[in-house]
């Protein structure tokens, strides 16, 4: 295909996209956007430098690859270098959604299954304005290096996202909402009138019912979606191997075989769930591995790309991504999530005498120490589930936190999003997913 240099490691990743944005605010058309565009990215690796360009006119790849190795100082020993030695070489084409494609769904189909959110964002009292959006993304990827890689897959995702305010009768208290339904296929789509139906009804019963919450300590339950996003902010990106990389203080810490959690906790990154942060290889060309990063509460693993994985001299786990063509790979998550326990959900709350159920979030943020802002919160007394309470944050220290968790659903749920991203340098948003089951920590500061 290409005319790689020699005695230096190159390659080429093209990606072909086309993208749908729908939007109405209050009912009203406010974005309609339908694009087709492609671009690729070129590497060249000299065994110290990475030198690269990304191109619109896939038509000059040839001639970028040429002017990127005059930069670079060719190496006999490129092959054994221990980065390139990692580079897997897969070849075959694995078109996933052939068949299925979202951008030969009519434009009229997404517009119809947008509007099947109108009639309860417009006709219910409380909710006092919102907005309505229908987004999908399909990519074709092309991916060739000079040791002979040669790869085609896809990637696709499609939804809908219902943003809200949430009004009081009388006008004292104002939340705002949410609801989200994805999908890499759009015939999954079909039933969302009852989901907006639900979500909407929780936060009407949490403006008019719910009470400010006493600050202290608690033993706190979190939804799959609570405990998805603790997983990722909190230890997903500390597994970026990247982050300790020339950090010998970080790498002591986050050493393989630490205690790192109790006994109940394990949690996995791995591209090959469907959904949103679903991957059939990542952008250097490696295949998806599912990766234990903690498993029975012991450090097992991180996440690497080549670069970082020859540094600590680790296998690689297909978490090399760029968020476009127009971007490097670096180490980023995929999809990332607790492991299901013994427990049932109804056990998890039983067991509780005082505590807190934390059902939705508004966003959450931490490394060594966490923060989750609560939008839906429950107080639990006597193992039932009694009103709803208003919460700022719950926060706490990670690696404490990770230890008090004594129970762990029997079920997950693996949530998938066409809104936000994960952010990372300059690189934002990127497809992720997350998720996993309710899970118990026993004692977190709430506020």
């Amino acid at each position: 295909m290409f005319n790689f240099p020699e005695k230096l490691y190159s390659d080429v990743r093209i990606e072909e996209v086309f993208s749908t944005d729908i939007t109405f605010l209050d009912g009203q058309l406010n974005q309609n956007t339908i694009r087709e565009y492609k671009g690729a990215f070129i590497r060249v690796f000299d065994g110290e430098r990475w030198y690269y360009s990304s191109i619109t006119d896939i038509s000059l790849i040839q001639q970028e690859l040429d002017s990127l190795a005059k930069m670079a100082k060719p190496s006999k020993g490129i092959k054994e270098n221990p980065v390139v030695k990692r580079f897997q070489i897969n070849k075959g084409e694995f078109l996933n959604f052939k068949g299925k494609e979202v951008n030969k769904v009519p434009y009229e189909e997404k517009i119809k299954l947008l509007k099947k959110l109108f009639p309860v964002l417009e006709y219910t009292e409380e909710i006092k304005r919102w907005k309505a959006v229908y987004l999908d993304k399909r990519i074709v990827k092309n991916f060739y290096s000079s040791k002979g890689a040669e790869i085609t897959w896809d990637y696709q995702t499609c939804g809908i996202a219902a943003i809200f305010g949430c009004q009081s009768p009388r006008g004292e208290k104002q939340v705002s909402g949410s609801y989200q339904k994805a999908s890499n296929h759009f015939e999954d789509m079909g039933d969302i009138e009852s989901g907006i139906q639900q979500k909407v009804n929780a936060y009407i019963d949490f403006v008019i019912n719910s009470k400010p919450v006493q600050p202290g300590e608690y033993t706190v339950i979190l939804s799959p979606l609570a405990a998805g996003v603790f997983a990722h902010e909190s230890f997903g990106h500390n597994s970026e191997a990247d982050f300790m990389q020339g950090d010998e203080n970080a790498k002591k810490q986050w050493n393989i075989g630490s205690t790192m959690g109790s006994k109940v906790l394990s949690i996995i990154g791995y591209g090959g769930e469907l959904g949103s942060g679903y991957i059939t290889f990542d952008d250097e060309g490696t295949k998806a591995e599912k990766t234990y990063l903690i498993k029975d509460g012991i450090l097992r693993g991180r996440l690497h790309s080549a670069s970082t994985a020859g540094d600590f001299d680790e296998e690689l786990t297909g978490n090399a991504r760029a968020v476009g063509f127009e971007y490097e790979p670096i180490v980023r998550m995929t999809t990332t999530y607790i492991d299901k326990g013994e427990k049932t959900k109804e056990e998890l709350i039983g067991e509780v005498k005082e505590g807190l159920l934390i059902e939705d979030i508004n966003h959450g943020s931490g490394m060594s120490t966490f923060t989750l802002a609560p939008s839906l919160a429950y107080r639990i007394k006597d193992g039932k589930i009694i009103e709803p309470v208003s919460i700022s944050v719950i926060t706490g220290k990670v690696m404490e936190t990770l230890k008090k968790i004594d129970g762990v659903s029997d079920t997950i749920e693996l949530l998938s999003f066409v809104t936000g991203g994960c952010g990372k340098m300059e690189q934002f948003p990127l497809p992720v997913g997350f998720g996993g089951p309710y899970v118990r920590i026993n004692g977190i500061m709430v506020q």
